[in-house]
């Protein structure tokens, strides 16, 4: 079995400072990057990628709406030219300063409410994967399973990595349970080991109730902005291993 575990990084900005990258590129395979649209700026993107690099981490773009202030977490209706010129302008930017770093950036994964919004509309999921094809045929979009974002990927021509979350439950119609009702979090580094397994025996997403939904499973998420992240995310990698797992980074799964 192998799997790849990806996390969100680069997403300090300035004097705020986000999660601890450091600890997370010593555990994860995949960075998804912050290109500066709802965190990370010049200096923290360049050395998050440096330190992927010296890691051994595979990277890419991990593209939001132009909101700063937000965390790229609202919805923002915008033009689709004026989107995907946004779109355009965060994977170049990660694109331009990886190339400087030697580091080659393998794939983009939406952030924020941006990923969430193209999940369940198939206009939106569209014009990311199209955008990202036009930047480079050979990117891997990171979707989640069972998505619109999935489909449309596959749509546009491109490798799908098909992503689960290591600390969210599911609907039994394969979406997140949203974040508002009981249960939606799947608390504790025990907990969400069992949840994963469980996922990657089973060959697809375990609902709530238990039902299964099958699919390819390549990428586990896991957080790195909470007070446990760090540990979490190195029980889950240490859990899985034992498992007989084996760990790589993404563009070595899909290779």
């Amino acid at each position: 079995m192998q799997v790849n575990l990806n996390a969100d990084m680069g997403e300090s900005f300035g004097m705020y400072c986000m999660g601890d990258d450091e600890a997370l590129l010593s555990i994860v395979g995949t960075a998804n990057v912050a290109c500066g649209f709802h965190g990370g700026d010049p200096t923290v993107m360049r050395g998050t990628i440096a330190l992927a690099r010296d890691n051994g981490v595979s990277i890419g773009a991990h593209p939001s709406f132009p909101d700063l202030a937000g965390f790229g977490r609202r919805f923002m209706a915008m033009a689709p030219k004026d989107l995907e010129a946004a779109l355009l302008y965060q994977l170049a930017a990660l694109e331009g300063v990886a190339r400087v770093e030697d580091h080659a950036m393998t794939h983009v994964k939406p952030h924020g409410a941006l990923n969430n919004a193209a999940c369940e509309d198939a206009e939106l999921a569209g014009l990311i994967a199209r955008t990202v094809a036009l930047f480079g045929k050979d990117l891997i979009l990171l979707a989640p399973a069972l998505s619109e974002l999935e489909k449309a990927g596959r749509e546009a021509g491109l490798r799908v990595g098909i992503e689960v979350f290591a600390d969210r439950a599911y609907t039994e119609t394969g979406s997140l349970v949203p974040r508002s009702q009981p249960g939606a979090m799947v608390e504790g580094a025990e907990a969400s080991l069992s949840h994963v397994t469980a996922m990657l025996d089973a060959g697809g997403l375990v609902t709530r109730d238990g039902k299964v939904l099958p699919t390819e499973i390549h990428s586990v998420c896991v957080h790195g902005d909470g007070a446990h992240a760090v540990a979490a995310a190195r029980a889950l990698r240490n859990g899985l291993k034992a498992r007989g797992a084996t760990l790589a980074p993404l563009d070595r799964i899909l290779a």
